[in-house]
């Protein structure tokens, strides 16, 4: 696929720092706002925003099929709505004016200054209008080990586990940007399996390291997605961490899966980096075994190797890495999940957000959350400032971080940061 904007030779003329998550090859969107304007579409390159409102307004983006409702929105659903071929169009006309080779904006300080803003100085913005959430649970090593915990490594996997992409619907309401503080949820608990539940706060939070795809408008009601369709379907990704309250969940998941210990908060990253940007990482996936079903089969390499790293930072300390693991290790890819969803005639919207379930590779340091990096509370991580941890204190901060990277060009996510705060 060439795709314009991918070419790993551009140069932009607006300086770009060394390993910026947002050189010229990646223009992730988002929707921000300075200080007395309204939320807008923006653009990532280096530390600078593209208003793409006012590049609209100047006269930039003429020949896109765009309007200015499109970009002068609180949400990315407006333009995502024009569809896969009108971002694409997009997006390249965007590299093509950044372009150091490019004259119309770049000599034309007076208009750029209107256009190019300093990402320090505005606020993010939740970036879609997301009606429906699904979480999927893809990641085998994550499936095994909560298998363990919980029953045995001989039955770690349910049965149906290899044969389709588990998943479930989540809360979108309370899915919530980077900077958004959380508070630690209430519930009941069932700590002592031999007494009565109690009511109390979580002992037991836990972050969950994912990735979220965001799809375009899907087909009516009763039509499916193949998986040879899929990618016309999904704008980007963004990194997700899925808040989980480990003691409530567990008390009440049966029969009917997550509720309470899950749709109190979900924390993503502001810039949606579109799956264009992303084709230079593609790589094969694992082998299924079983054969899936037919459906579910697939051509070509649709997994993505992406870097995820999360951190703890206690209040007033420094944050510890204390997973380091890779999208690439998911079991069933985007395009499984978008054609499983869908296959029943369920209907997909425009920012409707699909989440990978926790990501978790083979060593122990790859492990997507507390749960089992501290194999159920049985062992501490210990943090920069001495204190330990087997789960999320009041008051951390807990750090997501990613990029997919080749010996060209580096993508990166930006990151996702959100504070636990004292239950209320």
């Amino acid at each position: 696929m060439n795709i314009k904007a991918n070419d790993p030779t551009l140069k932009s003329w607006v300086q770009v720092p060394e390993n910026s998550d947002f050189p010229i090859q990646n223009l992730p969107f988002g929707i921000f706002s300075l200080d007395g304007d309204t939320p807008r579409v923006g653009v990532a390159i280096g530390s600078k925003i593209v208003d793409l409102k006012n590049l609209f307004e100047l006269g930039y983006l003429e020949d896109t099929p765009f309007e200015l409702a499109d970009f002068d929105a609180a949400v990315l659903n407006p333009m995502m709505l024009r569809g896969k071929q009108a971002t694409r169009t997009l997006r390249n006309r965007i590299s093509e004016l950044l372009n150091i080779e490019n004259s119309e904006l770049q000599n034309n300080p007076e208009e750029a200054k209107q256009i190019i803003v300093d990402m320090a100085d505005a606020k993010m913005h939740l970036p879609v209008y997301i009606g429906d959430y699904t979480d999927f649970y893809s990641s085998e090593q994550h499936a095994y080990n909560v298998g363990c915990l919980f029953r045995d490594p001989k039955n770690a996997l349910m049965p149906n586990w290899k044969h389709i992409p588990v998943g479930y619907h989540g809360r979108s309401s309370s899915i919530i940007v980077s900077g958004e503080p959380i508070h630690r949820p209430k519930g009941q608990k069932r700590p002592n399996p031999e007494e009565p539940p109690v009511f109390g706060t979580s002992n037991l939070l836990d972050f969950e390291l994912e990735m979220a795809f965001v799809t375009y408008q899907g087909k009516p009601l009763g039509d499916h997605i193949t998986t040879g369709e899929a990618d016309e379907y999904i704008f980007g990704m963004c990194l997700f961490n899925d808040w989980s309250a480990r003691d409530i969940q567990g008390w009440e998941y049966v029969p009917l899966g997550p509720f309470l210990g899950k749709n109190f908060a979900s924390s993503v990253s502001p810039w949606i980096v579109t799956l264009d940007a992303l084709e230079p990482f593609r790589v094969p996936g694992p082998l299924q075994d079983p054969k899936v079903l037919p459906y579910l089969e697939y051509e070509g390499d649709k997994h993505i190797a992406i870097n995820l790293e999360m951190a703890i930072q206690p209040e007033n300390s420094e944050a510890t890495v204390v997973s380091d693991s890779n999208y690439k290790y998911m079991y069933w890819n985007m395009n499984q999940q978008l054609a499983h969803h869908t296959i029943n005639g369920c209907n997909i919207n425009c920012g409707d957000m699909m989440a990978s379930g926790t990501i978790s590779g083979p060593e122990e340091h790859e492990y997507g959350s507390m749960l089992e990096i501290s194999w159920k509370g049985s062992k501490s991580v210990e943090m920069k400032d001495g204190s330990q941890r087997k789960f999320i204190q009041d008051n951390d901060t807990v750090i997501m971080k990613g990029y997919a990277k080749n010996d060209q060009v580096r993508i990166g996510f930006g990151e996702v940061n959100t504070k636990v705060l004292p239950a209320k």
